[in-house]
């Protein structure tokens, strides 16, 4: 059978044949960085130090030639080809981290509720063995007897015994968002991977917390931070700050006020910037943070939204002194889905 080896632990992983090397190394517990499962986002790269991989195709801008030349490639499109495939790996302890995930977990769809114009909530119940996640961390869902594609979905509730997983889909006005929120009902029964991402963090830090967030964005901050305020962590001040077009556009202002009232060091904050309101913040966060923070080098960041959402404000961020080991990203890599 063919190996993964762990440099410099040398830990050896039997690889599973036709999948990826990021899918083998999850389903045996440990945390690769990861986010669009595509070729897209670059997160998952490693360095070869011995072995041939299939990459499989991939895009430029998430693995330059430069660093392909260095022997790094992406591991959630690679396929081993050699006997052993030897990488390197951060942890040099290689300790498992994560839950391995499944395929095609079977849930029933009982909660479908619109709470914007582009974005459905979706409660979702296990039939059987239900995932276990990480807050912070998403799934897959889709059909492929309909052929509708399996997209990535951060879950935004925190693990508990019910079961259940809550979503939150923007509709891109075609294929897997568009069935969801068209197609797919109440009662309907559909299958999961998953769980996927180190979105993860660490609630227990003992700096100040700030998360930066954009549309479905939310949900991975909420899963995070109601995790981590509900279990003790956080005990430093904690803000979400959420950009958002208009007051139409901003949902569970009700949970977010409960965990207000609750835990006194939380604060979810709004900023607009289609429409101003009296006495509320008005601006894209780039415009507003440097007002609002002078220095971040103190703080634990965590930043969710589109690419383009993700890389302006960690840019932004490191322009103010955060530092980058500190910083914890999901941005949603997506076409028309």
């Amino acid at each position: 059978m063919k190996k993964i080896r762990l440099y410099p632990s040398l830990k050896e992983i039997d690889y599973n044949e036709g999948e990826s090397v990021l899918s083998t190394l999850e389903k045996n517990g440990f945390a690769l960085p990861n986010n669009c499962r595509a070729g897209a986002c670059g997160e998952c790269k490693m360095k070869i130090r011995q072995g041939e991989i299939d990459q499989g195709f991939i895009l430029d801008m998430a693995l330059s030639q430069s660093e392909r030349d260095e022997g790094y490639a992406l591991m959630c499109m690679a396929k081993l080809k050699s006997d052993v495939l030897e990488v390197e790996w951060a942890d040099v302890d290689a300790r498992p981290k994560l839950f391995p995930p499944k395929e095609n977990v079977l849930y029933m769809v009982i909660e479908k509720l619109p709470v914007t114009h582009t974005i459905m909530r979706l409660k979702l119940k296990a039939l059987s063995t239900p995932l276990r996640f990480w807050p912070g961390q998403y799934v897959q869902l889709g059909d492929a007897e309909k052929k509708i594609p399996y997209k990535s979905y951060s879950i935004a509730n925190i693990p508990n015994n019910d079961g259940e997983i809550l979503l939150y889909v923007t509709n891109k006005g075609g294929g897997t968002s568009q069935w969801i929120h068209e197609g797919l009902q109440v009662g309907d029964r559909v299958k999961m991977n998953g769980p996927y991402g180190t979105f993860i963090g660490n609630p227990s830090v003992e700096t100040p917390v700030l998360c930066l967030a954009q549309g479905s964005g939310l949900a991975p901050i909420m899963s995070l931070a109601s995790a981590a305020l509900m279990r003790g962590g956080f005990k430093y001040p904690a803000t979400i700050l959420f950009s958002a077009k208009s007051k139409n556009e901003v949902f569970e202002k009700g949970w977010f006020k409960f965990l207000e009232t609750k835990f006194r060091n939380f604060r979810f904050n709004v900023t607009y910037t289609a429409e101003e309101y009296p006495g509320e913040k008005f601006g894209r966060i780039q415009k507003i943070l440097p007002e609002l923070y002078k220095d971040l080098s103190a703080y634990s960041l965590y930043i969710a939204g589109t690419p383009e959402f993700v890389e302006e404000n960690k840019k932004l961020c490191l322009e103010l002194g955060a530092k980058s080991e500190n910083i914890h990203t999901e941005g949603f890599f997506s076409t028309l889905s």
